[in-house]
């Protein structure tokens, strides 16, 4: 029986979670879930001073919201130091590494040489064979790696191929700097070792590094990882995503509005296809994915893209989903806003004609706002155009003949059908002064029905705020 796969995302924690890294969470995430395999996290957290608690919560919450579920305790890489030095001192015992006394001086006279010379600066090897003599005792010294210098390295790689790699291109890279403290190429491949890692996916900026620990990983005598290296994902222009591009942080993308289910999708489509489907469900992501096919070249962020298919599973989502979301989503403001049984239960009764117009969570909310709260509206810029001397005319004469009406979306519409043909009015004469008293806006879903929404009371309060 083979061995089920086991994948990891492994984030360093010096900044929020992005979209390449969400993507790369999700691919590994989709794999191990279509496998039953294992989907572990680990924070490389060696950098010790670009490293903050701050950014380990973005991404421990990116991953939450987007729905991606890790196995186990998370793992922080600091924290396994004296376990790496252990890998590299093995190393050094075996003769497949060495101690280097090369000071900081003469490693820059050496650059500089290369780079007079028009060659390439990378580490000589001036002491790859050299015993440390007397005056070495009580020196620093730094650990590397006795690479071979001859062939080639191969990164067999599931998206791009086989990659070639000249070993004489390759230096003895360092595993102990002079403080023993691991480097990450070193923290690296004991981690994976260690964690029982079998597939190693990952944005295809780490693949020079590939061949590096593969070098590693051969010295070691580990098993060599499925290896697949993500390309890039560009702005809509084809240059690198950057901040000029808009948002970056996964948390920025909920905070805007869009949907966990929404980024699972278009982020599942940003480099990986299945036929011409373009809405497919986790579900079906985790049925369906495969490395075969993901492509080889950079994807391009939509943004028009990303809002239809946003739009598409706000209206697909179940009432009350939305409302939960509209609950967390008006919660994390500033200040936050909590909304009551009533406010909620009108939203969920509304959320049939809420969802079909909005593309974000803030266009539903804006919809939806006149809903939260009892009381007279303030009036937007557009509703007070509505309300004007002969606006609020109409509506006083109007007053009468709903309190009068029978308390239902029908009966208030074929009223107010009646009460503009008989003044000679349009029914929207009557109807927009109507709903920018009701709702302070001057667009809402449909207006008779959210007069039956809100209520007898409610409305008429609402309504007599502005006869005046």
């Amino acid at each position: 029986m083979s061995q089920k796969p086991v994948l990891r995302f492994a984030p360093s924690p010096t900044g929020m979670l992005h979209i390449g890294g969400a993507r790369t969470a999700l691919f590994n995430w989709l794999y191990a879930r279509h496998a039953g395999g294992t989907f572990l996290l680990r924070i490389e957290d060696t950098d010790r001073e670009r490293s903050t608690p701050e950014a380990v919560e973005a991404i421990l919450n990116g991953m939450s919201w987007m729905g991606l579920n890790w196995d186990g305790d998370v793992v922080f890489q600091f924290a396994r130091a004296a376990r790496h030095r252990e890998a590299a001192e093995r190393l050094l015992a075996e003769g497949k590494a060495y101690r280097c006394y090369a000071t900081a001086d003469e490693l820059t006279a050496m650059r500089e040489e290369q780079k007079a010379a028009g060659k390439p600066m990378r580490y000589d090897g001036r002491w790859r064979d050299r015993a440390p003599g007397p005056e070495q005792a009580g020196k620093p010294y730094v650990v590397r790696l006795k690479a071979r210098q001859q062939g080639e390295t191969i990164v067999k790689d599931v998206v791009l191929g086989d990659v070639r790699f000249e070993n004489s291109q390759l230096d003895d890279m360092v595993l102990l700097r002079s403080d023993a403290t691991p480097t990450y190429m070193l923290a690296v491949v004991v981690d994976d070792l260690d964690m029982g890692v079998t597939h190693v996916i990952r944005g295809a900026d780490h693949l020079n590094n590939a061949a590096r620990q593969l070098q590693l990983i051969e010295a070691m005598g580990a098993p060599i990882p499925v290896y697949g290296h993500l390309p890039l994902i560009n702005g809509p222009d084809g240059a690198k995503l950057s901040k000029r591009h808009g948002a970056l942080a996964v948390e920025a993308y909920r905070d805007m509005g869009y949907l966990p289910e929404t980024m699972r999708n278009y982020l599942l489509r940003l480099g990986w296809s299945h036929g011409d489907d373009e809405i497919i469900s986790t579900e079906q992501a985790i049925a369906w994915f495969n490395f075969g096919s993901i492509g080889k070249s950079a994807a391009r962020m939509d943004y028009k893209k990303l809002d239809n298919l946003n739009g598409h599973y706000i209206r697909t989502t179940s009432d009350a989903n939305l409302v939960a979301e509209v609950t967390a989503f008006v919660s994390r403001e500033a200040p936050p806003r909590i909304l009551s049984m009533t406010a909620r239960r009108r939203l969920e009764l509304a959320m049939p004609l809420l969802k079909e117009r909005a593309k974000t969570l803030i266009e539903l909310i804006q919809g939806a706002e006149f809903l939260f709260s009892d009381g007279p509206r303030s009036l937007d810029e557009a509703a007070v155009k509505l309300l004007t001397p002969e606006g609020r005319a109409n509506l006083a004469a109007i007053l009468p003949v709903l309190e009068a009406t029978d308390w239902s979306g029908p009966a208030l519409e074929a009223a107010a059908r009646s009460f503009a043909e008989e003044k000679g009015l349009k029914l929207g004469q009557v109807a927009q002064p109507l709903r920018g008293a009701l709702t302070g806006k001057a667009s809402s879903p449909p207006l008779f029905e959210m007069l039956a929404l809100l209520g007898r009371e409610e409305s008429l309060g609402r309504l007599r705020a502005y006869t005046s």
